[in-house]
């Protein structure tokens, strides 16, 4: 009962939830435990939980127990926790004063757990997190979503007590929450974080210098700033050029504006790039120097032109381009993207090198199928490179009597296509016969003379 308690009060207390019984319920095949509707009453029912790998806490309300005594284990107490399997904990629905949470976590230290999630929840008051000094933990992924909490402006110094735990961090989401600004201090604690995921939040393009400042975030590969106020290409790529070894960055969702005389490098590291749904109109520059994927689809591009020689993946779905775009300087490019734009027509040119991709998809697009446009789909679907969608997705747009056909089955004969391809060599064979004839002819003749 011992660690029953102990995982109650330091894991949330979780208290009603309408409609729900004053349990935990386990699932024995996928190791996963919810709980509703628990209280100090009730807490014997977490003991179900204790096989689970995954463990939830619904509902609350902890304020009661904020002054709540909580002593040091025994050594038994502390073998158990060792002894528990769950590696992921969720707490969602509750209020959480941070002077209990303050005091509790450093009892994660005795277990396993790699993963603490905080959904829906509110922070309220300040702790007193000395006790953390020098204290490690095993959690390495960290998150919140949808949460409530004072600004973390001013908080710098009970960050510092956790500086040992959040240097050994890897993942770490802050997600829906209303974030502004991300001192610089508290992104020095960060030593080994590898993912940051600011994703929903209210970040400007003002924010991100001061947050991602010297020394911050220094092993950061992955950041997503997706849905956030951003609205300067220039600014977003002078706010991360500090992140040296950042490899993915995800911008999708912001309205940027691209400055056209922006001279600013981004980091030569970064590699994958989502700048979907932005707004664009054209592909900003410059692009990360060594780019292996680009994903511009959903904007209002009219036209591409990318030379990359790194480029190996390349989106622009859902844009408003009516020819396909030059592939020729980019030699590595193995997947390109181009459905639903206004594209009626590969040229045969185009259709020999997107042949040499691995991943073609043009699909939704209005097309015409003339022989040649008809044709030129037809040839790069026979290579199988040809993405999904293919046959149903690819439907004639022109000329009137294939309106609506699918591509794959307009006729492209070559009798129907190039007659001349056919006629021409029938006449040279007819007209080599004729000579052929008129030599035999001629030849017979004199072999009958006196």
């Amino acid at each position: 009962m011992s660690v029953a308690v102990l995982l109650l009060l330091g894991l949330g207390l979780p208290v009603a939830a309408e409609g729900r019984r004053n349990r935990c319920f386990f699932n024995r095949t996928q190791e996963f435990c919810e709980c509703y509707n628990l209280s100090e009453e009730t807490a014997a029912s977490i003991i179900q939980c204790l096989p689970a790998t995954v463990v939830e806490f619904w509902g609350g309300d902890l304020e009661k127990y904020a002054d709540f005594p909580i002593r040091d284990l025994d050594d038994s107490v502390i073998d158990t926790l060792g002894s528990l399997l769950i590696q992921k904990i969720i707490i969602g629905n509750v209020l959480v004063p941070e002077v209990l949470l303050a005091r509790v976590l450093r009892f994660f230290s005795y277990t396993h757990v790699r993963e603490l999630a905080f959904e829906s929840c509110v922070f309220q008051g300040t702790g007193d997190w000395s006790d953390m000094d020098g204290q490690n933990l095993p959690i390495l992924s960290l998150s919140f979503h949808n949460v409530t909490c004072a600004p973390l402006t001013g908080h710098e110094q009970a960050f510092s007590s956790l500086s040992t735990w959040l240097g050994t961090l890897k993942e770490l989401a802050v997600t829906g929450s209303r974030v502004t600004s991300l001192p610089c201090a508290i992104g020095r604690l960060f030593a080994a974080l590898h993912s940051l995921n600011l994703a929903h939040n209210s970040l400007g393009d003002g924010s991100l210098a001061p947050a991602f400042c010297q020394g911050a975030f220094p092993q950061l590969q992955q950041l997503s700033l997706r849905h956030n106020n951003l609205s300067s290409y220039h600014s977003v790529c002078e706010g991360v050029g500090l992140l040296l070894r950042l490899r993915h960055l995800d911008l999708s969702h912001n309205e940027l504006m691209a400055d056209p005389s922006s001279s600013c490098q981004w980091p030569s590291s970064l590699q994958h790039f989502n700048l979907s749904n932005t707004g664009l109109d054209e592909v900003p520059a410059p692009l990360p120097p060594r780019l292996e994927v680009l994903d511009m689809s959903h904007n209002h591009l009219h036209a591409v032109d990318i030379s990359l020689s790194s480029m190996k993946k390349l989106f622009l779905n859902q844009n408003l381009l009516r020819a396909v775009p030059s592939i020729r300087n980019c030699p590595m490019l193995d997947t390109l993207h181009l459905d639903n734009n206004s594209i009626s027509e590969l040229p045969r040119d185009e259709v020999k090198l997107l042949g040499r991709l691995q991943d073609v998809a043009v699909a939704g697009n209005p097309f015409s199928c003339s022989c040649s446009g008809a044709g030129g789909l037809q040839a790069l679907a026979a290579t199988g490179h040809l993405g999904q969608g293919w046959p149903g997705d690819y439907r004639c747009h022109s000329p009137a009597q294939y309106q609506g056909w699918q591509v794959a089955q307009v006729p492209v004969s070559v009798l129907r296509c190039d007659p001349a391809a056919v006629v021409a060599p029938l006449c040279v064979a007819q007209a080599l016969l004729g000579v052929a004839g008129a030599v035999c002819l001629a030849r017979s003749r004199s072999c009958h003379r006196p």
